[in-house]
C-alpha cells in the first residue's frame, strides 16, 4: 500500500529533479513526550510564504522511515515539505500507544503547530496524509478542529466500533493482529482490547471505540478530502469510506481500489495511478493547482490500468436467493450450501446479509458466522457475524461491504459456523460442545447496476 520506488518515480514527470533534504529529529509534544520524526524538504529555496506543508501519519507497526521515503520520492519533488513521526509508544517515540485516541489528536495538533512555526513552511497551507492507523488519526484530528487545508486518509476507519465489532461481534482474530511488537498500550485501551479479544463489547470497550471514531462529526467538516479505500478489505470495509463520503459537506473525492488490508491484493501497477491522484489533490488545495472533479472512482478488479468514474456513489440493485435444508452443527462444525445466482457477471457493492432460520441453540452457541465465497476460490467475497440471542428464531447476519466480481455461471458458497475459516472471527470460549440446527438460509446481496470489472 502506497509503496515507493518505481511507483513514486512514475508519477513525477515534470516535477523537480534535485534530491530533497531529509533530516532525522525529535519533536517534544505538549505533554513532554518525545516523538521520533523525519523532516523532508524540497530542494532549492522556499517560495514566498514558505513551502506548502504535509503531516504524514504511518500505519500500524510502521515507522516514519517509510513515509520519509515516500515524501522524498513523491511529495518533495512536487514542492511539499513533509513531517512524519512514529506514533507515541511505537518505533523510536516515547509514551504509550493510544490507537488514535484523544492524546494522539493532541499530538497531531502539536505537530501541526511545530511545522507551521517553521519560517520555510506556510502556516496556512498544511495538509495531512495518513495510512490505515495514520488515516484514522487524520480523520480524528480534522474532526477535532486541527486546521488542515486538505486531507487524504487512506484505508482507514471512521467508525471503529463498526469496523472491529460489527453488529456487536468482535473480529477477534483481526483484533489480535493489531498490536505492534513491543508496544505499551494506555491502560484503559489495553483493557478494552482484552474485552474485545474475549468476545465482549463491554461498556469500556464501546467507550474506547467511540472516542476514536470521527463519523458522527464529519457533517461539520468542510476541509477538501480525498478518500482512498480498499474495495476488498476485511479490517476496514467500504462502509468506512462510503459513510464518510455521504457525510462530508466540503470538496470531496473517493477512490476505491485494490489497496488496503487483507484480502486486498495491492498490485504494484496500481500505485502510480492513485499516488498521482494524491499529489494532484494536494497541489490543488495546498498550492493552487488546476481544478479537480469530485465524485467516485472505482478501480477494476483485478487492476487492468483503467477505472470507472461516477458523479456520486454508483447505482446498485438487490439480488436474493434461498438455500433450503436442515443441518445440525456442533462445536467447530460448519455447513456449506451452494447456489448459482441468476444472470451475471455481478459485482458486489453495498451492504448484504444472510438470514438464517435456526432451532435448538444450546447455551454455549452465542454467535453465528457467515462466509460467502465463489466456488473454487479460497478467498471469501465477504463475511459477517451476529449474536444468537434465543434458542430458536431467525438471525440476520450483516455482511462486510466488499466490491468483488462474481463471474457468470459460478456458484456461490455460503458457509455457516461459530467461527470463520480465515480467522477473522474466532469461536467464543465454551462453544466446543454447543450445538445449533440450521434451517432455511437466505442470501441477500447488493450489486452494482452493471459490473465494471471483467
Amino acid at each position: 500500500m502506497l509503496a515507493c520506488g518505481g511507483a513514486a518515480s512514475a508519477v513525477l514527470a515534470g516535477t523537480r529533479g534535485s534530491a530533497p533534504a531529509t533530516q532525522e529529529l525529535t519533536v517534544t509534544v505538549s505533554d513532554g513526550t518525545p516523538l521520533a520524526c523525519g523532516l523532508v524538504l524540497p530542494a532549492g529555496q522556499p517560495p514566498a510564504g514558505g513551502w506548502p506543508g504535509l503531516l504524514l501519519f504511518p500505519g500500524l507497526g510502521e515507522t516514519h522511515a517509510a513515509l520519509d521515503e515516500l515524501a522524498s520520492e513523491a511529495f518533495a519533488p512536487a514542492g511539499f515539505a513533509s513531517l512524519s513521526c512514529d506514533p507515541r509508544g511505537t518505533g523510536g517515540s516515547g509514551g504509550q500507544f493510544g490507537l488514535d485516541g484523544p492524546r494522539e489528536v493532541q499530538d497531531a495538533r502539536d505537530l501541526f503547530a511545530w511545522l507551521a512555526a517553521r519560517p520555510d513552511v506556510s502556516d496556512t497551507r498544511i495538509g495531512a496524509v495518513g495510512l490505515s492507523l495514520g488515516g484514522g488519526e487524520v480523520w480524528n484530528a480534522a474532526a477535532a478542529g486541527v486546521p488542515f487545508a486538505a486531507i487524504v486518509p487512506v484505508a482507514a476507519w471512521t467508525d471503529l466500533a463498526r469496523a472491529l465489532a460489527p453488529d456487536g461481534v468482535p473480529k477477534s482474530g483481526l483484533i489480535a493482529s493489531l498490536e505492534p511488537p513491543g508496544t505499551s498500550w494506555q491502560p484503559p485501551l489495553a483493557k478494552a482490547r482484552d474485552d474485545l479479544l474475549g468476545g465482549s463489547v463491554t461498556r469500556a470497550a464501546a467507550a474506547a471505540l467511540a472516542a476514536r471514531s470521527s463519523l458522527r462529526r464529519l457533517r461539520s467538516l468542510t476541509v477538501p478530502t480525498l478518500i482512498l479505500q480498499g474495495r476488498h478489505d476485511f479490517l476496514f470495509d467500504l462502509d468506512q469510506a462510503l459513510d464518510a463520503y455521504r457525510a462530508l459537506r466540503g470538496p470531496k473525492r473517493l477512490y476505491l481500489g485494490d489497496l488496503g488490508h487483507a484480502p486486498a491484493t495491492n498490485p504494484p501497477a496500481e500505485e502510480p495511478h492513485y499516488l498521482s491522484e494524491i499529489v494532484a489533490w494536494l497541489r490543488r488545495y495546498l498550492a493552487g493547482g488546476p481544478p479537480l472533479a469530485g465524485g467516485v472512482e472505482l478501480a477494476h478488479d483485478p487492476w487492468d490500468g483503467s477505472t470507472s468514474r461516477f458523479r456520486g456513489l454508483p447505482r446498485t440493485r438487490r439480488v436474493s436467493v434461498a438455500l433450503p435444508g436442515t443441518t445440525t452443527l456442533t462445536g467447530a462444525g460448519s455447513l456449506r450450501r451452494a447456489v448459482r445466482l441468476p444472470g451475471g457477471p455481478l459485482e458486489t457493492f453495498g451492504d448484504g446479509a444472510v438470514s438464517v432460520r435456526y432451532t435448538g441453540a444450546t447455551p454455549g452457541w452465542t454467535q453465528l458466522v457467515a462466509t460467502v465465497s465463489v466456488q473454487g476460490r479460497r478467498t471469501p467475497v465477504t463475511e459477517g457475524a451476529a449474536r444468537v440471542p434465543t434458542r430458536a428464531g431467525v438471525v440476520r447476519i450483516p455482511l462486510l461491504d466488499e466490491a468483488v466480481l462474481l463471474p457468470r455461471g459460478r456458484r456461490l458458497v455460503v458457509a455457516l459456523g461459530a467461527s470463520s475459516a480465515d480467522g477473522v472471527y474466532r469461536a467464543p470460549a465454551g462453544s466446543t460442545t454447543a450445538s445449533i440446527t440450521i434451517g432455511r438460509v437466505t442470501l441477500g446481496l447488493s450489486v452494482l447496476w452493471r459490473a465494471v470489472s471483467k
